[in-house]
């Protein structure tokens, strides 16, 4: 897979909203719990039980957006021991949780330092494209909306999953159909892992195509001993989603500009 890290393609105006979900991003990971010791590799029982209970309360869970109910028990955040071993009691919700806006707090959610940072770096480098393209608002309420459609497409082709959904990957898959769509020529540097990593220059719709096409292989099972572990399938539909919403902008959308290397090279009058 490549690793994009920048891209050829710049914006009229501060990203001021991709701005500010990666800055809320990063805080809600820094206020979760045992996220600041997990760097470290640090995390025993009552850690992770504690982190269980989080993840419960303010993650998506499938069953919970078809039903739209909360189970009867639920993890309490506190260790135990039972007949099979130490483990995370269940017990009584102690809060009144809304399964249709869990979709919305799961999207600020991540289980560790790589998948925040991973999908931090995606959206960083093509969401100011699309905000630019879409404007705050409109881009703001893409933005949800793809991330909703991601979670509750997954839902509905997992309706008896009781794992929570979390992460920004459904929105930012959406993020990302739209720029294949708007910007397919755009060009991205990127990473090419052989061996080393090989920087290489490539068109958006090499990148992201590829992106996509793995999304789709990992979601049917194939390529990963634990697909069960990400839900590809929700990035999928965030992806899909994105990019039907941007096919109505794609007529009004110019190319991206060349390179400003290109337009200050000095004219060489020919020789004779």
């Amino acid at each position: 897979m490549v690793i994009p890290v920048h891209d050829s393609n710049p914006v009229r105006r501060t990203p001021w909203v991709t701005y500010a979900l990666i800055v809320a991003n990063v805080v809600v990971f820094l206020r979760t719990p045992g996220a600041v010791s997990s760097i470290a590799g640090d995390s025993g029982l009552a850690q992770l039980c504690h982190l269980q209970a989080f993840l419960e309360q303010w993650g998506a869970v499938p069953r919970e957006l078809i039903h739209n109910q909360v189970p009867n028990l639920v993890p309490t955040g506190t260790p135990a021991v039972g007949p099979q071993g130490p483990g995370c009691l269940l017990g009584p919700p102690h809060y009144d949780k809304a399964p249709a806006l869990s979709v919305l707090t799961s999207m600020f959610l991540h289980g560790s330092w790589l998948h925040l940072l991973g999908n931090m770096l995606f959206l960083w480098i093509f969401g100011d494209n699309i905000e630019d393209r879409l404007g705050r608002v409109r881009y703001l309420l893409f933005y949800l909306f793809c991330g909703y459609l991601a979670g509750y497409g997954f839902a509905l082709a997992n309706p008896d999953s009781t794992e929570p959904l979390i992460g920004a990957s459904g929105a930012i898959a959406g993020v990302l159909g739209a720029y294949l769509v708007l910007y397919p020529r755009a060009r991205v540097w990127g990473l090419v892992p052989f061996l080393f990593f090989f920087p290489l220059r490539l068109p958006a719709w090499a990148v992201l195509g590829l992106w996509f096409v793995l999304q789709a292989f990992y979601s049917a099972g194939y390529g990963v001993a634990e697909a069960g572990t990400v839900a590809y399938l929700a990035h999928v539909f965030g992806f899909v989603a994105g990019a039907l919403l941007a096919l109505p902008l794609r007529a009004n959308t110019p190319p991206p500009p060349e390179p400003q290397r290109l337009h200050n090279r000095p004219q060489v009058p020919p020789r004779w």
